[in-house]
């Protein structure tokens, strides 16, 4: 199923030449099948379950002995489905190919089908598509394979049929010694259900998707009753490639964008046959991804939040396509159902705490297309564009400068995940990075200057495994790629300030990144992430020693958050307003997490705010001598000594929570009873344990209560049924807001969760001079 709802074919079919009898696995191919057939009986396999992680989704099966086995044990099979997530190999992140084993155990035969259909290659039913069978020979290590070809015969580049690409070919992949055919769907699984194979041989009249709907199909036996093992298994591999992925107004103008693994693998068949002998590799590093992730949300969350954050992370993944080359690699993002934006700033900002947890490079490759293209003087606003084209895949602009109006929201978002961007390349150790990723290299020769600061042409090898990934960042190099990024563009984030300057404390009538939820004026949340924005400024300006603007902009920021903190608290002081006017409302501050994750709150989260050295000696002066000139810092820049938003926001928030939680979670705000799930998860990192253990079971809940047959929704209701409010939001990549407890874990040096602390009453009672170091 695609995730609009809409079907893609995709069929597994069982067969025990044995009894003739014949199980349905996925997809629906018994609707193709006779009940009561002559040469073939159609049963059904016993269901055992699905097992997942981050890249991996297990199903499993079972399937009785026949009566000539009396005694044995079923067989099991187990389709296993493998999308890596890579963080140390950018590399084979790009490649847009899955993998299918099939496993089977037991001690008697059994033969498995498995055929796609032209739904994979358009959205339309009608379209006509073309075909072919490829042959490759060994290459190395990889074996000998088979390979499906299809796509429309006459593409239509950049355009979607409800959301569904129509370009691009379907790449589907087995071992050369399995049987192949093509054919009309019902001819084909009935053959197979007769006679467990298939013939070997191509239909060659092209026509529409569904007119007598033509099907690509491998079939494999696997005779298990004589064998020594009583397993084994079949590798296939999916891959759709698209050349070109976009068309991106760039500052060299409207350019057809090419797949980022074509610099490594000029022809499409060089790239299939790496994957696929590349199987080894890719499930050791996605693994290696996996179980860290287990661990650290385990550490962080429960086992709920283990598999929240496994099922959201593929889900942020599937949203982008990489794309440039090794000097100017690029990613870009699609706004998924909401309604198909490209490269849209308020849905990357949610996202941003995946893929600083991940892999910051990534994250770096999105925001690089929106810089360039507003440098490049095609975006008229003074504020920053909303996106990069009303639908994906065409970033073409919006030279009218009329995108969706929400400067506030995009100034603060760019500005805040410019500078985590920043802290994500600037840590002095190993134990000290953003991304425990950051840290693997596979090349340590350094001499490689690049002119871009975030470049690929430098991969190396780890552990035996080629195509990894540099270092990204630490250390004086870090601060070094990190003002080489920010030099050029050192204009348009003080641009965006300026904006901020002059209408965050008090914006105007505007939308926020909630745009389904209406206009509205004086947002408190909204402010308080202009403000943030510009007190995220005045670090970017100190890193590159600017102290005029690092100094106005801090004095900006600074007044702007004691103003903001009489506009925005209720009179009652219990918790923040929707908006200023607006008595009685509520909202969730989420803003609050960029003030945590920036390391804005350095009274428990910088290494700056441990005294001196203890001394021997009692000093003649009760008050420590300060040094002549500050010290230097791993950050490049001054260290913040005072907490920027005071602790008693952070409780009132977390108390007033705590008070308003519903069945299934936090809702948005006091208008209504939904909640969405990315900005709960920013709030809750934010809170008390108690309260952010209270938000995670609460949407656990409504994971395991609620019945859909959609991807991972981040708009629900909170009550009720839990079901989805109009707009429907399915399958959008703001889910990378669910990392948001585990990347606050490992920011700030590693200290962001101890930040924490005074939440659950550890540091006392806040006083005069609150927030001083």
């Amino acid at each position: 199923m695609f995730w609009t709802g809409s079907e893609v074919g995709f069929s597994v079919l069982a067969s025990l030449p044995d009894t003739s009898q014949v199980y349905p696995l996925l997809g629906r191919p018994q609707d193709s099948l006779q009940s009561e057939a002559d040469d073939y009986t159609l049963s059904y396999p016993i269901y055992k379950g699905a097992k997942y992680d981050a890249s991996t989704t297990n199903l499993t099966y079972s399937l009785p002995p026949p009566k000539t086995f009396s005694g044995a044990d079923s067989l099991e099979i187990t389709l296993s489905f493998l999308s890596p997530v890579t963080p140390t190999s950018t590399l084979r992140q790009s490649i847009p190919a899955a993998y299918l084993t099939v496993y089977v155990e037991g001690s008697f035969d059994v033969n498995i089908y498995i055929d796609v259909n032209g739904q994979w290659v358009s959205g339309n039913r009608t379209s006509v598509i073309e075909w072919d069978l490829t042959q490759q020979e060994a290459v190395g290590t990889t074996k000998p394979l088979k390979t499906w070809k299809v796509k429309r015969q006459s593409e239509e580049l950049f355009a979607e049929t409800l959301d569904q690409a129509e370009w691009g070919q379907l790449h589907f992949t087995g071992p050369a010694d399995v049987h192949h055919e093509s054919g009309t769907s019902a001819l084909l699984r009935q053959r197979f259900s007769r006679t467990g194979t298939l013939q070997n041989e191509i239909d060659g009249s092209f026509r529409r998707i569904m007119d007598e709907e033509p099907v690509f199909a491998f079939s494999k036996a696997f005779n298990l009753a004589n064998s020594s093992t009583k397993s084994a298994s079949a590798l296939f591999t999916i891959t759709h490639i698209q050349d070109p992925v976009v068309q991106y107004a760039s500052a060299r103008g409207l350019t057809y964008m090419r797949p980022l693994w074509k610099t490594w693998f000029p022809e499409d068949d060089n790239v299939v046959q790496f994957h696929y002998g590349d199987f080894q590799n890719a499930n050791i590093l996605a693994s290696n991804y996996s179980e860290q992730l287990r661990i650290d949300a385990y550490k962080s969350g429960s086992t709920n939040y283990v598999d929240i954050v496994a099922l959201s992370a593929r889900q942020a993944m599937g949203a982008t396509s990489f794309s440039g080359t090794e000097e100017n690699p690029l990613l870009f993002l699609k706004e998924i159902s909401s309604n198909g934006n490209s490269q849209t700033v308020d849905v990357i900002f949610p996202a941003f705490p995946f893929f600083l947890y991940t892999n910051p490079k990534w994250l770096a490759y999105l925001l690089e297309p929106l810089i360039e293209h507003q440098l490049s003087g095609q975006y008229p606003n003074k504020y920053s564009m909303h996106d990069l084209g009303a639908h994906f895949p065409n970033l073409t602009g919006h030279a009218d400068g009329r995108d969706e109006y929400m400067p506030v929201e995009e100034c603060g978002d760019m500005l805040i995940m410019g500078l985590a961007l920043v802290n994500s390349l600037t840590y002095s150790d190993d134990a000290e990075a953003g991304s425990i990723w950051s840290t693997v290299e596979g090349n340590k020769d350094y001499s490689i200057q690049n002119e871009k600061p975030f470049a690929m042409n430098n991969l190396g090898t780890h552990e035996g495994i080629e195509f990894i990934d540099e270092r990204w960042g630490g250390g004086a190099k870090g601060v070094d790629q990190a003002r080489k990024w920010l030099d050029g563009s050192y204009d348009l984030w003080k641009q965006w300030t300026g904006y901020l300057v002059e209408d965050s404390l008090e914006p105007h009538n505007q939308l926020s990144t909630d745009d389904f939820a209406g206009w509205l004026a004086l947002q408190t949340n909204l402010a308080l992430k202009g403000i943030v924005g510009i007190k995220a400024f005045s670090e970017i300006a100190d890193l590159l020693d600017r102290p005029g603007d690092a100094e106005h902009y801090r004095n900006i920021s600074e007044t702007y958050i004691s103003k903001w903190q009489d506009f925005a608290v209720s009179r009652d002081g219990t918790h923040t307003k929707l908006a200023y006017n607006w008595y009685g409302s509520w909202t969730t501050l989420y803003s609050l997490y960029a003030d945590a994750v920036l390391c804005f709150h350095p009274s428990l989260t910088n290494e700056s705010s441990s005294t001196l050295p203890p001394s021997s000696f009692a000093p003649s002066n009760p008050q420590p001598q300060k040094p002549l000139a500050p010290r230097t810092h791993p950050s490049g820049r001054n260290p913040i000594t005072k907490n920027f938003i005071p602790h008693h926001i952070y409780t009132l928030q977390s108390d007033w929570y705590a008070t308003v939680m519903q069945k299934y979670g936090l809702p948005l705000d006091s208008r209504h009873l939904y909640a969405k799930s990315d900005w709960e998860f920013e709030a809750a990192a934010v809170a008390s344990k108690a309260v952010r253990s209270d938000i995670l079971d609460r949407v656990a809940l409504w994971l395991n209560d609620t019945v859909t047959d959609r991807p991972f929704t981040d708009l629900y209701v909170t009550e009720g049924d839990g079901g989805f409010p109009n707009p429907y939001f399915f399958a959008r990549p703001v889910v990378g807001a669910h990392f948001a407890f585990l990347t606050l874990e490992r920011a700030c040096g590693g200290r962001g969760g101890e930040g924490r602390a005074f939440l659950e009453g550890e540091d006392g009672e806040e006083g005069e001079g609150e927030g001083e170091v």
